[in-house]
């Protein structure tokens, strides 16, 4: 005999499994990126997580050289930054901005044919400081900035899976 909480439970599973495809929800599924092939340089932890994460999302194969692909990412610039937001009173730091800045492109191998031009993306994040913990905030700077990371590298993919060939060639 089913109980009203154990029924109501169910009629609760029944509405949520009815609406939430009606409301245009999925489950992410692979990144149908626009090219079978892709390279991208480097081994810094940026292009590593990348790497992983095309290599586990999509159906584009990484290859070990420009010559075999259809096309490369290249990254014009990676930047950290950590700026001053404000001080206590007493004079000293109490809050930092951390930055993170990447630029990057990508081209077919000759570099002729443009699927993204340059882009610039900034992820910021706030971060209270204290003087009487200097080794819990840089953790906690690394940590940040380990996160930011992550977000780039999904910032990147949707950039990515939206990249089409430009009509006309870069010069």
């Amino acid at each position: 005999m089913w109980s009203f909480e154990r029924f109501s439970r169910a009629v609760l599973v029944g509405v949520i499994a009815v609406l939430l495809p009606a409301c245009g929800f999925h489950l992410r599924g692979q990144a149908q990126l626009p090219f079978e092939t892709l390279y991208i340089p480097g081994n810094n932890p940026l292009v590593v997580e990348l790497k992983r994460n095309v290599a586990a999302a999509s159906k584009t194969r990484l290859v070990d050289g420009p010559g075999d692909a259809q096309a490369v990412l290249g990254f014009t610039q990676e930047l950290r930054d950590k700026i001053i937001l404000s001080f206590s009173a007493a004079g000293r730091v109490s809050e930092y901005q951390l930055r993170y800045r990447v630029g990057f492109r990508v081209t077919d191998p000759k570099g002729v044919q443009v699927y993204l031009p340059t882009i610039e993306i900034l992820l910021t994040r706030d971060m209270a400081y204290s003087d009487a913990q200097v080794l819990a905030k840089e953790t906690e700077e690394a940590l940040l900035y380990r996160d930011m990371q992550s977000d780039m590298v999904q910032q990147i993919m949707r950039r990515l899976v939206a990249a089409k060939p430009a009509s006309v060639p870069i010069e």
